[in-house]
């Protein structure tokens, strides 16, 4: 049965997802709210895109000719019965990963079947899950499947960036939008949007319902909506 999703983002008043430049106090204290409320969704399994989670990673390279022969493409676990999953969209395998947790949960990679030999040996190495979503691009509605099929996961939070969360509204998986609004405006350069795909893709809106709007601590707005 496919999971619950709930997208969860942050986001000036002007659509703006993007956290550089914002004053210190100011960002730590909206990414602790961010974090707080999307607590109360108790997910089992949470994603983000190769931008964020290299941020998480905190690693600049992986080690490199482990793989003595070419590695099969099938899913690997190396571990089935975590509280929680960190799932990596990385589909050419370049988060390098120090070690199997990301914020207290077991990492799961989700990479194409054209990612390296020396990747997926390097994973292994460090028992770090990971599974195809597909051969040269990642099928989304594939992960979700193999993520519930394999992993039991019932409630999934896509936490950014913008083009891992534009993907799964595009791709009709998000049966929950989270917005938390914030208390100011960033027009700067070409900052992206809460929600980003590739251009020309996304040819039709998406339809969503309030379900509540609560006013937050500091002067956000928590908005949550679901799908028509």
């Amino acid at each position: 049965m496919k999971p619950y999703v709930i997208c969860h983002m942050l986001s000036s008043i002007d659509g703006h997802a993007l956290t550089d430049g914002w004053a210190r106090p100011f960002k730590k204290n909206a990414g602790e709210l961010y974090e707080k409320l999307a607590q109360q969704f108790k997910f089992d399994a949470w994603i983000c895109g190769r931008v964020t989670m290299q941020e998480i990673a905190h690693g600049d390279d992986y080690q490199r000719g482990l793989a003595k022969a070419p590695v099969p493409r099938i899913h690997h676990f190396a571990k089935r019965d975590a509280d929680c999953y960190a799932v990596s969209i990385d589909p050419h395998g370049k988060v390098a990963w120090k070690s199997n947790e990301a914020l207290g949960s077991h990492v799961v990679a989700v990479v194409t079947e054209a990612v390296s030999d020396d990747y997926l040996a390097y994973l292994k190495s460090i028992n770090v899950s990971y599974i195809f979503g597909g051969k040269t691009e990642i099928d989304l509605e594939k992960v979700v499947a193999t993520l519930a099929d394999e992993l039991g996961t019932k409630r999934l939070i896509v936490e950014g960036g913008p083009a891992v969360s534009g993907s799964f509204v595009h791709a009709g998986l998000v049966d929950e939008v989270s917005v938390l609004i914030l208390p100011l405006i960033d027009g700067r350069g070409d900052h992206p949007a809460s929600f980003e795909i590739a251009k020309d893709t996304w040819t039709t809106p998406t339809y969503l319902t309030l379900d509540s709007a609560d006013i937050q601590e500091g002067g956000g707005v928590w908005l949550r909506y679901r799908k028509q």
